[in-house]
């Protein structure tokens, strides 16, 4: 399993809407997160990014494991921010180059 990096951020049409007309997208997408997570197919890490006073909307961050770069897209695509067009988001495979094992086997 090769480990991958998905970043969002909120496309403008997502931006406008009020936190209570995102709220039920945003609590799918924390549920499909956590099914995914219990379903132990994939580690994963899943959170959002905050400023310096740490206010959010920076975007998110999900890194997890996938066999191949095609699994990884055709995984996150199942993700109901994707789905209902609110995030603009990118894959990126995430090479490893540390050499310490041991923190390795720890993470995530």
């Amino acid at each position: 399993m090769a480990w991958f990096v998905k970043t969002e951020t909120f496309t403008a049409v997502a931006a406008a809407l009020s936190v209570e007309q995102r709220r039920p997208t945003l609590e799918a997408h924390r549920r499909w997160v956590l099914d995914e997570a219990a379903a132990g197919v994939r580690r994963l890490r899943s959170g959002y990014l905050v400023d310096g006073d740490r206010r959010p909307g920076g975007g998110g961050l999900l890194i997890f494991e996938a066999s191949s770069y095609a699994d990884a897209l055709a995984w996150v695509q199942n993700d109901p921010m994707i789905i209902a067009g609110l995030v603009d988001w990118q894959v990126h495979e995430w090479i490893i180059v540390t050499n310490d094992d041991k923190q390795l086997n720890n993470f995530p």
